[in-house]
């Protein structure tokens, strides 16, 4: 870590200028000092551009020095006044196919003067703040976009591999193909072939030679090692030819129609704006996943400000086009060795510009060197990679194939803006179908007629609701189930006046929702609040909420609610009364159980409410404003008095878990400091499993049969084998965004690793582990402990010479945790910016240590640690804070630290 001085912030000009009369000035040697770490990230970034740069201008026809003018600039102007410091930006790979037609079709330096004009319309877009805008484009149309430009770079500089001529369309290369191959160059194949190889094979050398070599990048290896052979064997290839810096190109006025030019501006300001913004969204990620450097940084880079990225990318075309280079974007190829080698400042990208002209300037003779053949298989290879396989199961998982398939091969056929708006068309006429999808069945059974209704209800469905609700006889009880997380005005009105004309004919309308209480949703998406949530409610509290429950006979709309299907039997909850909703925030995931279903028929209090967490109080309220008890006053505000105490309380005293020798004695409240009123029950615990089986059967299965049937077909296939305590309040799924198939799971009381050998010893956590590593070849091995763990307080207060329970038999196996943090030589495992709270926390952040070297004496750990398949993490789980530490390694060896986890990203 460098002990520089911070460097200058944008806004800190006049200040530095203009200074009080009485205060020293700056030390101006203070204001040009740059961070070790930014010098070496600036000249790892500066060893990929260079190649790159010449392989793309080489690829669009551009004179090569464009390259070169196009990173220098992008790395000094785009970030310096750029709003993502550490996003490094050049010439794109991204924008050959745009440049090269334009060249193709007006001449280079009208190109130069298109590229001024589109930096131009990037400074207006970034004045009237619409950055945000540009990301709402699909990420379908976005991944489409980039891999019809590799599929378009590729098989152009596939002829340049075989020692031919590119063709000016896909069409015409494709065509132009198999004669290619009949008079391929022997000598240009071979150097595209080392190139390739050596690109290829360098990231993959293994051990440590591999890490340290590594440390070069492979497309500086692939060029420098292609150059060397093709000179050392005296090959005659067509190498870059570098003219004098006195005859090189700059802008000129355009020349050509109107509208062309105008499209050309377009569809160059569009693909540089839209990269660059999704690369800076993806640098955020970037650093947010490295917490070991996040906190170096914190002082100099925030998030992205995508305005100021914009206007900084805007400057760099101007500059870049009035100086003859290529049109200018965020490259995420550089930008992440440029955060992966540690930069903490735009330094390292204004640096690696700079780094650039020197070469530009000095290395002329050894770049004229290069064989073309060579530049060209680098830049096959990086068309090939945009075509990245990640993205296209990520968007047919998300059933935007079509988007991505159309957006593709309309790039690749028609061009990148004609291509680009016809998969905005596709993804507005798919969502649009989807809109209008939706299908409503009607059934009896039983003698109820219920009516399901899956998909969005608009005015579109209008047609078929009405013809679907009219089939259903008169007096009779109707289940109406909606199935969606969106309902316009039209379709409420027509719901409510078929509710209102059935029920004033002697029938009743059960409604039941995916929300919780409330009215509907009449012009709202709502599918983030009930993503995983609920299943089927009774009247009172669904998702049509007041002004549909009617009283049969009335005719008119009210708040009572409809009279139940069955007669509910004593003690019995229907499962149709469940409100929760699983995945939000809940207190032991307990429901509102209705006062009549948990009373016996002669209980005389019928109308005494059954007590309400805060949460359950708030839907109820929403859903029955009216309800009154039996003296009269509002139900509503007796609810919201208690849960508002409830949350005071709560926020001023957390909550302690129970302990195993104080258990909850039936009749208690499920929350601590409620008092139960008089006559409430609970709710028999089978119950609470059969009504939750059935929400996970109406609502979740139906959205994860088609994984799960994947699944069952593949056989799982885990990455990671993670062992945590058995606690209840540890949901390993949710504190690792895991889902089925991810993750293979062993728990139990204390996430103890009995070491291998021992006599008496458990021998199904040893199988978990060898089977995990053995048979499912899992590359990663947590192990997770967590706060207030009554294991390691057991532990604690263990008692030598006691009886030997069950429980203390295998408590044993954390003996050499409580030995280990009693042992003053070793350094004691420690939180990030805070100590243990007390001797218990302690022990728990010590077992995790502990259980990782249990983890390491089993014979298969070894083995596979020895080869580098197999890695070992430590995870520490406060439940109160929920937030989650990851075990670090110290340079300076003083313990063991538990250090903040941060949003995770992937890079693009």
């Amino acid at each position: 870590m460098s002990a520089c001085a911070p460097t200058r912030t944008d806004h800190s000009t006049r200040a530095e200028r203009i200074h009080p009369t009485h205060s020293p000035p700056p030390a101006p040697h203070r204001r040009f000092r740059i961070a070790g770490a930014d010098v070496s990230a600036s000249i790892a970034v500066f060893l990929i551009a260079l190649p790159l740069s010449l392989g793309i201008a080489l690829a669009t026809g551009a004179p090569l020095q464009a390259g070169l003018v196009a990173a220098a600039v992008g790395g000094i102007v785009a970030g310096w006044v750029g709003g993502a410091p550490l996003q490094v930006s050049g010439p794109a790979a991204g924008l050959t196919v745009v440049t090269a037609d334009l060249i193709q079709r007006y001449g280079w330096r009208t190109t130069c003067a298109i590229t001024v004009l589109a930096g131009l319309a990037q400074l207006g877009l970034g004045c009237l703040r619409v950055a945000r805008t540009a990301l709402a484009v699909s990420p379908a149309i976005v991944h489409g976009m980039l891999a019809g430009i590799g599929v378009t770079i590729a098989v152009a500089q596939l002829h340049v591999v075989l020692g031919g001529t590119p063709q000016s369309s896909v069409l015409d290369n494709l065509r132009a193909l198999p004669a290619q191959l009949a008079g391929l160059q022997p000598a240009a194949v071979a150097v595209s072939a080392l190139t390739l190889t050596l690109l290829l094979l360098w990231p993959r050398i293994p051990g440590r030679v591999g890490r340290l070599v590594q440390r070069v990048p492979a497309a500086l290896v692939a060029v420098t090692g292609a150059t060397a052979t093709a000179a050392l064997a005296g090959l005659t290839l067509p190498k870059v030819d570098l003219p004098s810096w006195s005859s090189h190109a700059l802008a000129g006025m355009p020349e050509g129609p109107v509208l062309g030019l105008m499209a050309a501006v377009l569809t160059t300001t569009l693909v540089c704006s839209v990269q660059s913004l999704l690369g800076a969204v993806a640098v955020d990620k970037l650093i947010a996943s490295r917490p070991d450097l996040l906190s170096a940084r914190s002082t100099r880079v925030g998030r992205s400000d995508l305005d100021r990225e914009l206007l900084g990318q805007g400057a760099a075309n101007i500059v870049s086009g009035a100086l003859g280079g290529l049109p200018v974007a965020g490259v995420a190829v550089r930008s992440s060795a440029n955060v992966q080698a540690g930069a903490v400042s735009r330094n390292s990208t204004m640096l690696h510009g700079v780094l650039v002209v020197v070469a530009a300037l000095l290395m002329v003779p050894i770049l004229d060197l290069i064989p073309l053949a060579s530049l060209a298989a680098l830049v096959m290879a990086v068309g090939i990679q945009m075509v990245s396989l990640h993205h296209i199961r990520t968007v047919t998982r998300h059933r935007e194939v079509l988007v991505y398939a159309v957006t593709t091969l309309g790039v690749v056929v028609l061009g990148v803006l004609e291509g680009v708006t016809l998969g905005i068309a596709v993804a507005v006429a798919v969502a649009l179908h989807r809109l209008a999808r939706t299908r409503i069945t009607h059934h009896e059974r039983e003698g109820v007629h219920h009516v399901h209704v899956r998909g969005q209800l608009t005015f579109l469905a209008v047609p078929r609701l009405s013809r679907i609700l009219h089939l259903v006889p008169q007096a009779t009880h109707v289940v109406v189930e909606l199935d969606g997380s969106f309902m316009d005005h039209a379709a409420y009105e027509a719901l409510q006046d078929w509710q209102k004309t059935h029920t004033a004919r002697g029938g009743s309308v059960e409604l039941t929702g995916r929300r919780s209480g409330g009215a509907p949703d009449t012009g709202t998406d709502v599918e983030a609040e009930t993503e995983a949530s609920v299943g089927p409610r009774s009247s009172a509290g669904s998702g049509i909420g007041t002004g549909l429950a009617t009283s049969p006979g009335t005719g008119e709309g009210g708040s009572t609610a409809s009279p139940a299907l069955d007669p509910v039997r004593a003690g019995e909850v229907p499962i149709a009364d469940c409100r929760c909703r699983p995945w939000t925030p809940w207190r032991n995931h307990q429901c509102e159980v209705p006062r009549e279903t948990t009373q016996t028929p002669q209980t005389p209090q019928a109308s005494t409410p059954t007590p309400l967490t805060a949460q359950s109080a708030e839907s109820t309220d929403a859903a029955r404003p009216a309800e009154v008890t039996a003296t009269g006053a509002p139900e509503t505000a007796r609810r919201r008095g208690r849960s508002e105490k409830a949350e005071s309380t709560e926020a001023a005293k957390p909550r302690e878990p129970k302990q195993p020798s104080q258990p909850e004695q039936p009749g208690q409240p499920g929350q601590p400091g409620e008092e139960r009123q008089p006559g409430a029950s609970i709710e028999p615990s089978g119950h609470q499993l059969v009504r939750g089986i059935s929400a996970f059967q109406r609502n979740t299965a139906p959205l994860v049969r088609g994984e799960l049937a994947r699944l069952a077909r593949e056989g799982q296939r885990p990455t990671q084998l993670f062992l945590t305590c058995a606690d209840s309040r540890l949901v390993t799924s949710m504190i690792t965004s895991s889902g089925p198939g991810d993750l293979f799971v062993v728990r139990n009381v204390g996430n103890l690793v009995p070491p291998p050998g021992e006599e008496s010893g458990d021998d199904s956590v040893a199988a978990a582990i060898e089977y995990a590593v053995d048979v499912l070849k899992v590359r990663s091995i947590t192990v997770c402990g967590h706060s207030g763990c009554g294991a390691m307080q057991a532990l604690f207060d263990t008692e030598p010479g006691g009886a030997r329970t069950p429980l203390q038999r295998w408590l044993r196996h954390g003996v050499p945790s409580l030995e280990r943090m009693a042992d003053d030589g070793r350094p004691r495992a420690r939180l990030a910016g805070r100590a243990p709270v007390d001797a218990v926390e302690q022990l728990c952040l010590t077992n995790v240590v502990q259980q990782l070297e249990h983890l390491r004496a089993h014979e298969s750990v070894t083995q596979a640690l020895r080869s580098g398949a197999l890695e070992l993490h430590g995870l520490y789980f406060h439940v109160g804070e929920a937030q989650t530490y990851l075990l670090t390694e110290t340079a300076s060896g003083d313990g063991e630290l538990f250090g903040h986890v941060g949003e995770a990203g992937v890079p693009a």
